[in-house]
């Protein structure tokens, strides 16, 4: 897997996915209106750093085709954090290890990029493939948010993850030198 920034030509394919329930629409809160709508989020989003817009595009190495999209936002304007949010997008392509992938990237990315100390992500309660994802990860589960987010007509209780640099820098360490397993 890779991450890559969307392209002009990647839009229709943004647009369908954003507005379909079965890719992404139901958790996410990016809204859009309009294709154009879409093209200026997606333009003003590397300045903005509370957009909601996808920031890359999930797609294989071996061609480049898209399965999803990931994003990360500052959620807290008085918190030294960043929020990650992602998707695989065709529910065939779910269960491949590509969202496990691509939020590893995703989250290396953003401490090599970003002066914050913490990343986070939430996750619904009833999304075990999520969560157990994050743990995977070396995210720790820091609490749980009751009836935070609101999807397919009813309130969800959302899991709240977390990884500190210096518990990221511990899991990117050579095998011999971690300190603690990851995930």
């Amino acid at each position: 897997m890779a991450l890559r920034p969307p392209a002009p030509e990647d839009l229709p394919l943004l647009f369908r996915w954003l507005n379909d329930p079965d890719a992404i629409a139901p958790w996410d809160r990016f809204e859009v209106d309009s294709f154009d709508a879409l093209r200026e989020a997606l333009r003003e989003a590397p300045q903005d750093p509370r957009s909601l817009a996808p920031r890359f595009l999930i797609t294989e190495v071996a061609n480049d085709r898209p399965v999803g999209v990931v994003g990360f936002f500052n959620s807290y304007t008085a918190l030294d954090t960043v929020d990650l949010w992602y998707a695989v997008c065709i529910p065939e392509e779910r269960g491949k290890g590509y969202g496990r992938e691509s939020v590893n990237l995703l989250t290396d990315y953003v401490f090599a990029h970003r002066p914050v100390e913490r990343v986070g992500a939430t996750s619904d309660v009833e999304n075990p493939s999520s969560w157990k994802m994050l743990d995977h990860l070396g995210f720790r589960r820091e609490g749980t948010m009751r009836q935070a987010l609101f999807h397919h007509g009813a309130w969800h209780d959302v899991a709240v993850y977390g990884l500190t640099r210096t518990e990221w820098r511990t899991l990117r360490s050579p095998p011999g030198k971690r300190s603690r397993a990851p995930g």
